[in-house]
């Protein structure tokens, strides 16, 4: 098993503006620069999945595993010999939002898909959170 945290405060931001900007899927690519497009299948609910299509790349078939309403959602990436699981968390804290992106690699196959995957994607969130959180702020 590979994990990674990220976790960064916040001020100046609601949590139900955070929370609205990650069920809106379709529109992820405004804050999530590396992608292309994103489509949700459905509502946003656990069993639903959606495509993420990141630049330069094929789209991938993800799946929302778990959902704490306007707390957390965990999302689940299968590849041949793993999953990589990807939770997003945001937290009142006294004077604003803690974020958090947890990011874990399980099965067989870890090695290769944290290789080829999952290390950039750790790499990429720092960038993602801020530009979320410039977007809530926008937004708001």
């Amino acid at each position: 098993m590979w994990q990674q945290t990220h976790r960064c405060f916040y001020e100046g931001i609601s949590k139900k503006e955070i929370w609205r900007l990650w069920k809106d899927i379709d529109n992820w690519p405004r804050w999530h620069t590396d992608l292309e497009s994103c489509r949700l299948i459905g509502d946003f609910k656990v069993g639903s999945h959606f495509f993420l299509k990141p630049k330069g790349m094929k789209a991938v078939k993800i799946q929302l595993v778990d959902i704490k309403e306007e707390y957390e959602f965990t999302d689940c990436t299968s590849f041949f010999g793993a999953k990589m699981y990807d939770t997003h968390r945001v937290e009142e804290q006294k004077g604003g939002l803690l974020l958090t992106n947890h990011l874990v690699v399980k099965g067989p196959l870890t090695k290769l898909w944290v290789r080829l995957v999952a290390r950039h994607v750790a790499e990429s969130v720092p960038e993602e959170v801020r530009s979320l959180v410039d977007l809530a702020k926008s937004d708001y």
